[in-house]
């Protein structure tokens, strides 16, 4: 097989998670330049990749998601790929008791963001991925992050407390994106012997314009001294959905800049 042919993407259906967001938009642009047929998937309707679709859908509604696996199938075809994207965090400029102590954390926000980011890549591997394994062919990507990995550093937001705010990183956002490496670690052996591959991809911050001094904080913990580029994670994606990957299942990639390496 010729090198292009292992990455090749062409005609593939893909699912992409939270299409609306950053990464998501980031993804599919990638995906669908590939050959790739993206199926867009928000809680709004966003603009359709070429050759592919948007169908708004909550990552928490089971009902949900088998309506919209059916009007991929009938639109595009069955997926093989799909990537976990949609998830919530407490932007830095969330109500203050969203990023307050632990002491204090709301319950309901603790619910809200499990709710999205462990049981909606559950239920979406159930929905998205049961059809996948009933074909015998698919890849799913888990979108994990650094702060489910390790845990944030509260130093890095030092400088607001210095100002007089009271800010900390929540602890829902960490937690959550930590349960998703051994829900990919379990659906790789239950489902390897239908073809079926899950991966977690770990990820590190994107450059969005942030506070300047948190940037510089940031940056200084990063051996590349930045924060990655939108762009940067679509190759690896890209291998993961291919044949490049076949066989490569139940691991954590992580792409972070150096950022876990000290």
């Amino acid at each position: 097989m010729s090198k292009s042919g292992l990455f090749d993407l062409t005609g593939r259906v893909v699912v992409v998670t939270g299409g609306k967001g950053q990464l998501g938009r980031a993804f599919t642009r990638s995906l669908s330049e590939a050959g790739a047929r993206v199926a867009v998937l928000d809680r709004d309707l966003v603009d359709a990749p070429d050759g592919g679709m948007s169908v708004a859908c909550d990552v928490t509604d089971r009902a949900g998601l088998e309506k919209a696996l059916a009007e991929i199938e009938e639109k595009l075809g069955s997926p093989v790929g799909l990537i976990n994207a949609a998830a919530l965090d407490a932007p830095p400029g969330a109500p203050p008791e969203e990023n307050g102590p632990f002491e204090t954390y709301p319950e309901e926000s603790w619910d809200k963001v499990m709710s999205v980011n462990s049981k909606g890549v559950f239920l979406c591997c159930q929905v998205f991925g049961g059809a996948m394994a009933a074909k015998g062919e698919g890849s799913i990507i888990n979108i994990a992050s650094i702060y489910g990995m390790v845990s944030p550093d509260q130093g890095l937001y030092q400088y607001r407390r210095d100002r007089g705010e009271v800010f900390y990183k929540p602890v829902a956002y960490s937690v959550s994106k930590s349960s998703l490496y051994n829900l990919s670690r379990y659906l790789a052996t239950y489902w390897g012997p239908k073809n079926v591959r899950v991966n977690t991809l770990t990820l590190a911050g994107v450059f969005n314009y942030q506070d300047e001094e948190f940037l510089q904080k940031y940056n200084a913990k990063v051996p590349l001294g930045r924060m990655a580029d939108e762009n940067e994670y679509n190759g690896v994606v890209q291998f993961l959905l291919s044949d490049a990957s076949r066989y490569m299942t139940g691991s954590n990639v992580v792409i972070d800049g150096g950022f876990t390496a000290w």
